[in-house]
């Protein structure tokens, strides 16, 4: 049953070595979130940027569709165990985010704001690197509504539930805020190379 949902350990060398400790390979994209999928309209969907900026915007849908445009090929793991290798997105850099918000450097952490009041947390070390972005396509195709359509962030070198799906904000801030699962017993670092899964 597992590994028809999840998949199975790899034998290959060469994709065991990018398969994290504790992980299993899977073909497929497993789908998991709390709550429900959220019926999003375009017309008034808007992606808030603010707390510790000294440039805090809204954006429409036409106004993130407008700006600079990138492409991301990475591995990506979930804390229950799956790992899903070669995954193709597209989307804005969190750069460019973080370029337009003029973040200050009292800055040091970030709370993602989704859809259905979910949140999540991250330092802003983490945040703000190349391999990060604000994806709206998967594999060539717009997201679908299960994996967070219209938007998602994806932050590779953390475990997948610090990749917001649907997300609405990022809220800057000098001090760090629990998240959803942060403050029901995940770990808050959530580090995949230390299998750093649930709070001690």
């Amino acid at each position: 049953m597992f590994d028809r949902l999840f998949g199975t350990a790899t034998k290959d060398p060469a994709m065991a070595e990018r398969v994290p400790p504790g992980q299993y390979l899977t073909q497929k994209f497993p789908v998991l979130h709390y709550g429900s999928v959220p019926n999003v309209d375009l017309a008034t969907w808007d992606l808030r940027i603010w707390g510790e900026v000294d440039n805090p915007f809204t954006l429409t849908w036409e106004q993130f569709k407008a700006l600079p445009r990138r492409t991301l090929h990475t591995d990506i793991h979930c804390v229950t165990r799956w790992s899903k290798l070669g995954t193709d997105w597209e989307g804005v850099a969190i750069g460019e985010i973080l370029r337009l918000a003029q973040v200050r450097p009292t800055a040091k952490f970030v709370v993602e704001h989704a859809e259905q009041g979910y949140t999540t947390n991250v330092p802003l070390s983490v945040l703000d690197d190349d391999d990060v972005i604000l994806a709206d396509t998967f594999g060539g195709e717009p997201l679908e509504a299960e994996h967070g359509y219209p938007l998602r962030l994806v932050l590779p070198k953390r475990y997948f539930w610090k990749s917001a799906k649907w997300i609405r904000g990022l809220e800057f801030g000098a001090q760090d805020r629990l998240g959803f699962w942060e403050r029901y017993g995940y770990n808050n670092n959530a580090d995949f190379t230390k299998e750093e899964r649930y709070s001690d």
